[in-house]
């Protein structure tokens, strides 16, 4: 069985190689920010995001920390901080999953299938189920305002175009902060 580290190194390169733009954050491998495309046939496609990912030291054997750096529109991400709640990340994690499994299944499945019953942002999952017309309207709102092809969008930018905050909670994710993306 290989080391933690090695299985890390391999996985960030297998990300790096696949058709994934990274950006280290810092020197080492544990940190660092993934460009990321809305799936084709839903409502974020077009967008583009800059996924922040965290790899714990005992990575695969704990789950990666995930979340958007600007801004999406969706039930189940904290509009504030970016954090993600999805089960398969924070619950449910298997050292078989890897980072590929992330950007071509887990993310694309979250936003094909929102979950408004467990959500991080209250309003996006109140909007859907009461009025998915105008849910739909929002996310594509929110896709062309901080989504399209710049996602290095600064923090500022983002704070002048805001004009609606979620306070909601999942209670299956381990809030995180997210840098580049200030605490509320």
């Amino acid at each position: 069985m290989s080391s933690p580290n090695k299985r890390r190194d391999m996985d960030v390169m297998k990300l790096m190689m696949g058709d994934y733009n990274v950006e280290t954050t810092n020197d080492g491998l544990s940190e660092f920010n993934v460009e990321f495309h809305g799936p084709k046939d839903s409502l974020y496609e077009g967008g583009v995001w800059k996924v922040h990912v965290e790899l714990p030291d005992v990575y695969p054997f704990k789950s990666p920390s995930i979340g958007f750096v600007n801004k999406i529109f969706h039930p189940n991400v904290d509009e504030l901080s970016g954090s993600v709640c999805l089960d398969v990340i924070n619950q449910t994690w298997s050292p078989m999953f890897d980072l590929l499994n992330i950007f071509e299944v887990f993310l694309p499945q979250l936003l094909l299938y929102p979950n408004p019953s467990d959500p991080l942002n209250g309003d996006a999952a109140s909007l859907m189920m009461k009025d998915k017309a105008l849910y739909e309207r929002r996310v594509k709102e929110y896709c062309e305002r901080y989504a399209k092809e710049n996602v290095n969008k600064s923090k500022e930018e983002e704070e002048s175009d805001d004009d609606d905050i979620s306070d909601g909670h999942c209670t299956s994710s381990d809030d995180i902060p997210i840098p580049g993306r200030e605490d509320p």
